[in-house]
């Protein structure tokens, strides 16, 4: 028996305590020691009768993700549940903090469950692009039935212990003394001296059979409305489970389970949304891991636009004091204004109570004064986006701000150096690089100048912590990691627009691959003004041999910026839906003239091509540049900042499942009509010739 699990006699009842910190997920070695003590307090004759509880915060959070994909080692998790089930022996399980996917699987196959009120159970494995394959799909329904399986297993999210016990997952819920409250009901089963009842013979949820049956195909009936993607066959086979639970006797239906759980664990859906899990976990490994981070309770933003209002939402929802300045006393209470409407929006949804936007709001104070800055332990400029207002401002909160206080842009391209070196402590200097809107969007970057020191990058994460949101370290260069993907995710779209593709083209051939928006509805929606303030701003350094697309610029030059103009790329007769404008067609067709293109068709999957090359080569300069720690940190950006698909994994992950030779063939040819864009990154010929990928660079 392995040290992960220990157990103990107590008058009668085998305590086993499961201890695989942080989350007890059910690894080979976990699972070994829990049937070794099962197998030892089975064969005990002073053993009445088991309880499974664990150590840690969480009674387990499930397998271990990182076994997916690699051959099996005994014990299987279904060997396991099997195991603990067949026990003539009563078996409770006691669950603390979260019992999900596997941690709760192995709960169903107990004979009892108690939990403690705090408690979450759940069998999340959809948000894995996967099936619960250990008895899930089976025992759920047995419990339960058809109906409330289904929306626990496809939906997704866990269940409060009291949600749990009501449904009739749980057998009892108590707010203290767990471990206690099992064995009492491990002593009163044995004392009633009848033989257990193993899940697989409780009948439940099959006493009316045509509701059970109506539920099925009421789930079928609403899947079938859902584009059908082969890349994600979770979902409809989850239903297939549950159907096979009423029609199939038990080990039928396990093996029916457990071949759909193959099934869907090899689906590129599930490598990506797996990768993605995974990616996510990675990025808080950092080189300045270890180093104690400054503390933040005070925070002042400058800035109360649509950017700062929703950084200063964010901050105060996390229990921060936020001090907000402005240029003058009119924009002063614009600001206040904008974030007066968000949080009375959450007010009027039912997002948040009106205590709770009283306390948040006692805790922001406005002025614009600069020095009431003074005692602060950040400052976030959320200012225009102008690099000479924003050295201005880090010049005067140097002779403002207390020593040791923390210096932060929300520059989406500018340079950090350029700002800190406005400073005399370039130290405390770092981009903090939020996304509109920022009460909303996860993704951060925790952009690391030249000088800045370590404990104000771990203060950077810690933040992004404190806020719910995941961050990625970058490096300083024109757009950091985000937005220099963005570049030429755009660039790409560009010049399949000038060279014969239409907007509504482009946009809906990458919607069609998994993107929330297309480039140019998206564009239209941030405004194509800001964008345009960039190109002027980088013209001076531009190579005049580069291709270089005008259509954007000539839209604006026609005042067209988007929605809010009224129209853009599109025209917004109706407000918010974009609709196609024959007057952007006619600029688009003036342009190719000029140049003399003849335009050309493309089909949906030759534009996902390219955009898809653009971003993963841009993506290996990137890394090869030591702009990015790890490919997988481009891909969290791309996944939480830009709405790149989740279940593909990211543009790094996708080029991995495409083939790192043929990303680069396909470059090449492309390289053909455009020879400074589309060259490939040297990255590329490296992985290519020692036969490596890019995900064997995340672990490095």
């Amino acid at each position: 028996m392995t040290q992960m699990v220990t157990w103990e006699i107590r008058d009668g009842i085998a305590v086993l305590t499961l201890d695989n910190p942080p989350v007890n997920a059910l690894g080979q070695d976990l699972r070994a020691g829990i049937w070794q003590a099962i197998e030892a307090a089975g064969a005990d004759p002073a053993v009445q009768a088991i309880v499974i509880c664990a150590e840690g915060r969480n009674f387990s959070a499930g397998a271990d993700i990182r076994e997916f994909g690699k051959p099996p080692v005994a014990p299987s998790l279904p060997d396991l549940c099997n195991l603990i089930e067949a026990s003539a022996k009563p078996v409770i399980a006691a669950i603390q903090g979260k019992a999900l996917g596997g941690g709760f699987e192995l709960a169903l196959a107990a004979h009892a469950r108690i939990a403690q009120r705090t408690a979450k159970v759940g069998l999340p494995e959809v948000t894995l692009g996967i099936l619960p394959g250990a008895g899930g799909t089976q025992r759920t329904p047995r419990l339960i039935g058809a109906e409330p399986a289904l929306r626990l297993i496809l939906g997704g999210k866990p269940l409060r212990a009291r949600d749990a016990q009501a449904m009739g997952l749980l057998d009892g819920v108590v707010e203290d003394g767990l471990v206690d409250a099992a064995i009492a009901l491990a002593r009163n089963m044995v004392a009633d001296g009848k033989p257990v009842v193993p899940t697989r013979a409780r009948r439940d949820g099959f006493h009316e059979p045509a509701a059970y049956e109506a539920a099925i195909a009421a789930a079928r009936t609403a899947q079938d409305k859902v584009p059908a993607n082969p890349d994600l066959p979770a979902n409809s086979r989850i239903i297939d489970c549950i159907e096979a639970a009423l029609l199939l006797p038990f080990d039928a239906g396990l093996t029916f389970e457990r071949s759909a759980f193959e099934d869907c664990l090899g689906s590129i859906g599930a490598r990506g949304l797996r990768h993605a899990f995974l990616a996510e976990r990675r990025t808080a490994k950092i080189p300045e891991l270890g180093t104690q981070p400054r503390a933040i309770a005070h925070v002042g933003v400058i800035g109360g636009g649509l950017m700062g209002a929703g950084i200063i939402v964010a901050l105060m929802g996390a229990g921060l004091a936020v001090s907000l300045v402005e240029r003058d006393h009119d924009s002063l209470v614009a600001g206040l204004e904008r974030i007066a409407d968000i949080h009375e929006n959450a007010v009027a949804k039912g997002r948040m109570t009106a205590e709770a936007r009283d306390e948040q709001w006692a805790r922001l104070k406005g002025s614009a004064d600069i020095t009431t800055l003074a005692e602060v332990d950040l400052v976030i400029e959320a200012a225009s986006e102008d690099e000479a207002i924003k050295t201005a401002l880090f010049r005067q909160l140097d002779s403002v701000v207390k020593p040791g206080a923390i210096l932060a842009t929300n520059t989406s391209y500018l340079d950090i150096n350029t700002l800190a070196a406005a400073t005399s402590r370039p130290g405390d200097v770092v981009g903090l690089h939020f996304f509109s809107p920022a009460h909303i969007m996860r993704l951060m970057e925790v952009v690391v100048g030249a000088q800045t020191a370590p404990d104000v990058v771990t203060a950077g994460f810690a933040l992004a912590a404190r806020l719910g949101k995941v961050a990625v370290r970058a490096g300083v260069c024109d757009g950091f990691i985000g937005n220099r993907i963005l570049t030429a995710y755009r660039t790409a779209a560009d010049f399949t627009l000038e060279d014969g593709a239409s907007p509504a083209q482009i946009d809906a051939a990458m919607r069609a691959f998994g993107m929330a928006l297309g480039p140019y509805q998206v564009s239209d929606m941030a405004g194509l003004d800001i964008s345009w303030a960039r190109r002027k701003r980088l013209a001076p350094t531009r190579d005049p041999k580069a291709r270089y697309v005008s259509i954007a610029d000539r839209l604006c030059e026609a005042g067209r910026f988007g929605q809010k103009s009224g129209a853009g790329y599109y025209s917004y007769p109706d407000g918010r839906v974009g609709k196609e404008d024959p007057a952007t067609q006619a600029i688009i067709e003036a342009e190719r003239a000029a140049k003399g293109i003849t335009p050309r068709s493309f089909t949906a999957e030759e534009i996902q091509r390219r955009c898809l090359a653009a971003m993963a080569n841009e993506g290996a300069r990137i890394l090869q540049e030591g702009i990015a720690l790890r490919p997988s940190d481009l891909d969290v950006v791309l996944l939480s900042g830009y709405g790149y698909p989740r279940w593909r994994g990211g543009p790094m992950q996708s080029a991995d499942e495409i083939g790192l030779l043929e990303l680069k063939n396909t470059l090449l040819a492309y390289a053909k009509e455009t020879p400074e864009f589309w060259r490939p990154a040297d990255l590329l010929g490296e992985l290519i010739k020692n036969g490596r990928h890019f995900a064997d660079l995340n672990e490095t």
